[in-house]
């Protein structure tokens, strides 16, 4: 499943620079769609798409997702440990340090 909704996340997601995560719920709210964290879920997993950096999405308290692991466990903390992302020691993003703010 794909189309127009799931493009207009990924253009979003695009945007945000490495070492910085949004959440499924900003990437909604920025797409005009402020009840669509789901969605967003739905678009990160079945996103084809190698420059859309879906890695740089989480949840709403920094978590991660194993269905970002395509390559072995632990493949989406790897890459966003390579950008430059923080993590607390419950192994989820600092989002204070490392939450994207497109609005700045």
């Amino acid at each position: 499943m794909s189309g127009p909704v799931f493009a207009v996340f990924w253009d979003i997601v695009r945007c945000i620079p490495p070492g910085k995560v949004a959440t499924y719920g900003q990437v909604a709210r920025l797409a005009g769609m402020p009840r669509g964290a789901r969605m967003v879920g739905y678009a990160m997993a079945g996103c084809r798409e190698p420059e859309v950096p879906c890695h740089r999405v989480v949840d709403r308290f920094g978590g991660i997702k194993a269905a970002f692991d395509a390559y072995g466990p632990g493949t989406q903390r790897a890459l966003l440990e390579a950008e430059g992302a923080v993590f607390r020691l419950d192994g989820t993003v600092d989002l204070e340090r490392c939450g994207w703010e497109p609005e700045k």
